[in-house]
């Protein structure tokens, strides 16, 4: 099993490219289901999760291609997939595909919408939480699904279509609203989605599918509306730069030193945690092209987060958030409100030297003179990455194991840092 080695104290200096955002990716990719004709997507990073659904798509019937760069394409830029449900050959996700990758599961919205049946094993993921599938199914059961759980996996039924109606999430989810609002574009009449996510994400997939023929308005709010059509056909489409990356190779420059220009980065995908990170001492600045993250010289000061659906700070960048505050000056307290267990690098940054209590739901941290290198290991995907930026701040030498987490969402990350300084590396297991 691979490891990543790290030697701690170097500035990070340069220039690091953005790639095509992860939890934009996987919802466009499935919507590939909702038609006949070919979906392109362009600036598809090439990560773990990717691959994983391009495999759990070809087991319903879905052909795809990856193209080569096309003249003027930028180095660093993602490759562009295409993806052609001509045929749909089965409604079964498997529990061996699905119970890897979370995000699988939103196929039963596509499949239950283009084949009136979907047969879909309940999903895994990342251990940081219990996110039950109840919102998903209460929104497909307003569109006139019958769903029944049978051994494990959720069996969903339209045999007159889907009908459009109101559905109401008591709780924000993202992907309860990608999966209702897909399932939503091919059902008859109008559909109103209340107290919908009003993630990036969410607005992206909406922009994608009315370029394939969806009629949707209001994505990127708390309301939205989808008119029905019998059908829709293929797009091209540009995956989101990625703001979780983003934000994390943000904090890993105010956390080290440096001045960096995050290359295709968007600032308005995450306002929130840009303004986090001007609190905690480090300069950002909108440049042509991107954002420029510069800390020289100044100390890291300590911030008072919780996190919050959009625009509110992401859970996603947290623990990242959390290993930036290892090196404050004075105490810094994080609350998480969205996963219950997304606390579990706690005892890992511990065993850097972190000062860390936890009470409940809120994390208190102590800012420490310094960290020092350590075995360590990773719990899940964002976790993963806060110890390599612990590991980029710590004296000495630093190993962080069970690095397959980071493979599922963040792409080239030992280059991207090295070319800026860092020293680190990857041990092939």
């Amino acid at each position: 099993m691979d490891s990543i080695r790290i030697v701690g104290g170097h500035r990070l200096n340069g220039t690091i490219p953005i790639s095509g955002a992860k939890n934009a990716a996987l919802p466009l990719m499935i919507a590939s289901l909702l038609t006949n004709e070919t979906l392109t997507l362009e600036n598809v990073p090439d990560l773990a999760d990717v691959g994983l659904l391009k495999r759990i798509l070809a087991n319903h019937g879905v052909d795809y291609m990856v193209s080569g760069k096309r003249p003027g394409d930028l180095p660093n830029s993602g490759q562009t997939l295409g993806l052609t449900a001509a045929e749909i050959v089965d409604t079964t996700a498997p529990y061996d595909l699905v119970s890897r990758m979370r995000a699988s599961f939103w196929v039963i919205g596509p499949l239950l919408a283009r084949m009136g049946e979907a047969r879909v094993s309940l999903p895994g993921g990342c251990a940081i939480g219990t996110r039950p599938v109840d919102f998903f199914l209460m929104g497909l059961r307003d569109l006139g699904a019958e769903i029944e759980l049978d051994r494990g996996y959720v069996v969903a039924r339209a045999p007159g279509g889907l009908k459009g109606g109101r559905v109401r999430f008591p709780n924000v989810s993202v992907g309860a609203t990608h999966t209702v609002m897909m399932a939503a574009t091919l059902a008859s009449g109008e559909t109103v989605i209340e107290n919908a996510a009003r993630e990036p994400e969410v607005a992206d997939l909406a922009a994608c599918l009315g370029k394939m023929g969806a009629r949707i308005e209001g994505a990127g709010t708390s309301t939205i509306r989808i008119e029905g059509v019998p059908r829709l056909h293929g797009a091209v489409h540009p995956v989101l730069p990625d703001r979780i990356e983003t934000g994390t190779y943000a904090m890993a420059v105010a956390a080290t030193g440096g001045d960096v220009i995050l290359q295709g980065a968007h600032p308005e995908l995450l306002q929130s945690a840009l303004d986090v990170l001007a609190t905690a001492g480090a300069s950002v600045a909108d440049v042509e092209g991107g954002i420029r993250i510069v800390r020289n010289g100044a100390g890291v000061e300590p911030v008072t987060v919780t996190t919050a659906p959009f625009p509110g700070f992401p859970t996603d960048l947290q623990a990242q958030l959390m290993a930036l505050a290892t090196r404050a000056d004075g105490t810094s307290s994080i609350t998480e409100t969205i996963f219950e267990n997304r606390f579990m690098h706690v005892q890992e940054l511990a065993r850097l030297g972190a000062d860390i209590r936890l009470n409940g739901q809120t994390a208190t941290v102590t800012g420490v003179k310094s960290l020092k290198g350590a075995h360590v290991m990773a719990t899940d995907l964002r976790a993963s990455v806060s110890l390599v930026i612990a590991g980029l701040t710590a004296e000495g030498e630093t190993t962080v194991n069970r690095v397959y987490h980071l493979d599922r969402g963040f792409e080239r990350l030992e280059e991207k840092l090295s070319a800026c300084g860092a020293e680190i590396e990857r041990v092939r297991g």
